[in-house]
C-alpha cells in the first residue's frame, strides 16, 4: 500500500514541513502555507546501464519552423522534436495568441491538441478568427483532467501538444487543489515524459506572480526545457519575447513583436521603432545601443531631474537596474560636481523594453546630465560605454557591431570608450573616443 504523509508546502517557493508555518523560512512569504497530502510510490525498478561518453551519438535532431521568425529566434533556430517550452507572462500579454498564430504555422506536422484549461472551444474560435488561422489539424480539447488528457494523447497521437495553462491542470492521484505546487510538479512531470516518449514538442502557458515570476513555483522551470517570458506593458504595443532558460540554444537572444488587432507582428528592426517618435532638440533624451544576444539595439534613455518636494528625494527607474542609477547618480555628484541629493530623478527606457547590460551607463549619464543642465544633446549623436566607479569609461564588447546599427539608422557621431576607439579605422561617421564621464559630457554639450 503506497504511505500517505500530511506536509504544509508554502505556494511561493515550494518550501515543504512537517507542520504548519506562518512565515515561510525559505522565502519569507506569510500565510503560503497549505496542507496537502503526499503520497510516496516507491516501486523497485531496473538499474540504467552506465554508457562511456565517448559512445554516447550526439542529438541531432532536426528544428521545426514556427513560421514566426522572432520566435524561433528566441527558440535557438526553431521547435526541438521532444522538446518541452513553458511560456510565462502578465495575464493579457498575449501568450495564447503567440501560441495559437505558432500552431498555424507548425500545422503542416498534422495533428495539434490544444488542451484548454481555461478558455471555451468558442472563445478560442473567435481568437482563430481575428487572427486568421484557420488550419484544420488544429485539435481543441477543453479539459482540466491530466488523465483525460493523456488518454486523448494516446489516442489522437498529435505531432504538437498545447497546454493552456498548466496552473488549471489536476490529477485525480493528489488530493490537493489544481494550481497547488504539488500539482503543477506532478501534471508538470507526466506531461514532460509524455513528450520525451513520443517525441512531441510540448508547450505549457505559466501564470506569472505578483513578483514577476513564473507561478508554481521555480521547480516548474527546472522541469522543462525552455523558459521564454513575455515582457511588455499592456498599455505599450510593443512586446518582448526574453529566453531565460533553453538547453537547445542561447539564453541571450530575444523576440520583439508589436500587438495589433489582428495578432502579433514581428519587428523586423526595432531599432527603427523604438525611435520612431523621438523628439528632437529635448533635454534628458539620449540614444544609447543595447546588445541583446547577437542583436544590436538602439534605444531612447529618458531622464527627468526636478527639484524635490518632498524631504527625502525620489529615484524612479523604469527599464534598468534601480541599484545601477543610484550608482551613476552618485559618480555625477562626487566626481562632476552635479549635487542632486535634493533632487527627484526618474530614469526611463523608452519602449517598454528591459536592459541589464553595463553598456547603456554612459546613456544613463548623458540623460540626467542633459535633464540637469536643461541642455538638449545632438539628434545625430549617439553614446554607450561602461562607467566605473572613479569615473573611467570601460570598452564594451562588439563595439563594432553596435557602430554599423547606427549608421544603418542614419547616425553621425558617436562617443564611446578610447578602448573601443582604437578598433575603427575607415568609418564613416565621426567616433569620438573617451577616457573618462568628465571628457565625454564635453563633448556632449559642447
Amino acid at each position: 500500500m503506497p504511505r500517505q504523509k500530511i506536509l504544509y508546502q508554502c505556494q511561493s517557493c515550494g518550501y515543504s514541513s512537517p507542520k504548519w508555518l506562518g512565515k515561510c523560512p525559505d522565502c519569507g512569504a506569510w500565510n503560503s502555507f497549505v496542507e496537502e497530502e503526499r503520497i510516496s510510490r516507491l516501486t523497485a525498478q531496473k538499474t540504467a546501464s552506465p554508457v562511456p561518453l565517448s559512445e554516447i551519438s550526439p542529438l541531432t535532431g532536426k528544428r521545426v519552423g514556427t513560421g514566426i521568425k522572432e520566435l524561433d529566434r528566441t527558440l535557438g533556430g526553431g521547435v526541438v522534436m521532444g522538446s518541452v517550452v513553458l511560456i510565462g507572462g502578465d495575464p493579457g500579454i498575449g501568450k495564447s495568441t503567440l501560441i495559437l498564430q505558432a500552431l498555424s504555422g507548425l500545422s503542416g506536422l498534422g495533428k495539434m491538441l490544444y488542451v484548454s484549461g481555461e478558455e471555451s472551444p468558442e472563445q478560442i474560435k473567435l481568437r482563430a478568427e481575428r487572427l486568421g488561422v484557420r488550419s484544420e489539424n488544429i485539435v481543441l480539447l477543453p479539459e482540466t483532467s491530466l488523465e483525460g488528457i493523456i488518454s486523448v494523447t494516446q489516442e489522437l497521437n498529435p505531432k504538437v501538444i498545447v497546454v493552456d495553462s498548466i496552473q488549471t491542470i489536476f490529477s485525480l492521484e493528489l488530493p490537493s487543489a489544481p494550481g497547488s505546487v504539488g500539482q503543477i510538479r506532478e501534471c508538470a512531470t507526466k506531461l514532460m515524459f509524455l513528450a520525451k516518449r513520443h517525441n512531441v514538442p510540448l508547450f505549457l502557458i505559466g501564470h506569472v506572480t505578483k513578483e514577476g515570476a513564473i507561478a508554481g513555483p521555480k521547480v516548474l522551470e527546472h522541469i522543462v526545457d525552455t523558459v521564454l517570458y513575455f515582457e511588455g506593458d499592456r498599455g505599450n504595443p510593443f512586446r518582448i519575447l526574453r529566453a531565460v532558460k533553453n538547453r537547445f540554444g542561447s539564453t541571450n537572444e530575444i523576440g520583439v513583436f508589436e500587438m495589433t488587432e489582428f495578432g502579433l507582428r514581428e519587428v523586423d528592426n526595432p531599432s527603427q521603432l523604438f525611435l520612431s517618435e523621438r523628439p528632437s532638440s529635448v533635454p534628458g533624451s539620449v540614444v544609447t545601443v543595447s546588445l541583446e544576444g547577437t542583436r544590436p539595439l538602439l534605444v531612447e534613455v529618458q531622464a527627468l531631474v526636478t527639484t524635490s518636494s518632498f524631504g527625502v528625494p525620489r529615484r524612479t527607474a523604469i527599464g534598468v537596474d534601480y541599484n545601477r542609477v543610484n550608482l551613476l547618480i552618485a559618480v555625477l555628484d562626487k566626481l562632476l560636481g552635479m549635487h542632486l541629493g535634493g533632487m527627484d530623478v526618474f530614469v526611463n527606457v523608452v519602449g517598454g523594453l528591459r536592459i541589464d547590460e553595463p553598456a547603456v551607463d554612459m546613456g544613463i549619464i548623458g540623460a540626467i546630465a542633459s535633464s540637469f543642465k536643461n541642455r538638449p544633446i545632438e539628434t545625430g549623436l549617439f553614446t554607450f560605454g561602461e562607467v566605473g566607479l572613479s569615473g573611467e569609461l570601460r570598452p564594451v564588447s562588439q563595439a563594432e557591431v553596435r557602430v554599423k546599427e547606427a549608421i544603418k539608422l542614419g547616425f553621425k557621431k558617436a562617443v564611446i570608450p578610447s578602448g573601443n576607439s582604437r578598433n575603427f579605422k575607415d568609418h564613416e561617421i565621426d567616433i569620438i573616443g573617451t577616457g573618462n564621464v568628465e571628457e565625454a559630457l564635453q563633448i556632449l554639450f559642447f
